[in-house]
């Protein structure tokens, strides 16, 4: 964990969270959460926004397609599924969203996530329990060992889980990519630094 109090679990949407913030006498609110974490950044921003307290996303810059990458951006996990192209997929767009592939009885799926799915799942399907960051050779090797044909993720950013597209893009392997939620009308900073300078915090 890291240094400080830790809170751990929801608020309880906007009003919890705008309880939690009052009791906490809270002066600034820096979300850092998952790119995809739509709900809980919509509710800190409508709460601080209550409350008139500052409030910024610290929000890492997205992936960038290379000239050789051949991706096709999607709008949702629902569409991606919709769009594969190929009969060998590699998952890894998180467990909890796997039930938009659990249909798919023609494909075969290789599944990554921290913890173990729960149903619904895809009947044909291989996981793997694994937490990043991940290397150019071991999704090389992961890719060639399973044969995968075509490679299913998020816009998450950052170097922990790049490799894979590295290694996609060595292989040949299309990747079907999950555009980011839309964020509301908030500051936005793409490193730990900005944040740090937001809070008026000198960082040399």
């Amino acid at each position: 964990m890291p240094p400080g109090e830790v809170r751990v679990g929801g608020f309880g949407g906007v009003e919890g969270l705008r309880e939690w913030l009052v009791a906490n006498r809270i002066d600034a609110v820096v979300d850092a959460t998952h790119p995809f974490a739509a709900r809980m950044t919509a509710s800190a921003a409508a709460a601080t926004a209550e409350l008139g307290i500052p409030f910024v996303v610290l929000r890492r810059p997205g992936w960038v397609a290379d000239v050789e990458d051949a991706w096709r951006w999607v709008d949702s996990v629902a569409e991606a599924a919709g769009v594969l192209g190929g009969d060998r997929v590699f998952l890894t767009i998180g467990r909890e969203e796997l039930k938009a592939f659990a249909h798919l009885d023609e494909h075969w799926f290789l599944v990554r996530s921290v913890d173990p799915p729960e149903p619904p799942v895809p009947q044909r399907m291989h996981v793997i329990l694994d937490r990043g960051p991940f290397t150019v050779a071991g999704e090389l090797a992961t890719m060639r060992e399973h044969a995968v044909d075509v490679l299913v993720t998020k816009d998450s950013g950052g170097e922990m889980t790049a490799a894979k597209l590295t290694a996609a893009r060595e292989l040949g392997v299309p990747v079907v990519i999950v555009r980011r939620p839309s964020l509301p009308d908030v500051e936005i900073v793409p490193t730990v630094d900005g944040a740090l300078r937001w809070l008026g915090i000198d960082v040399g």
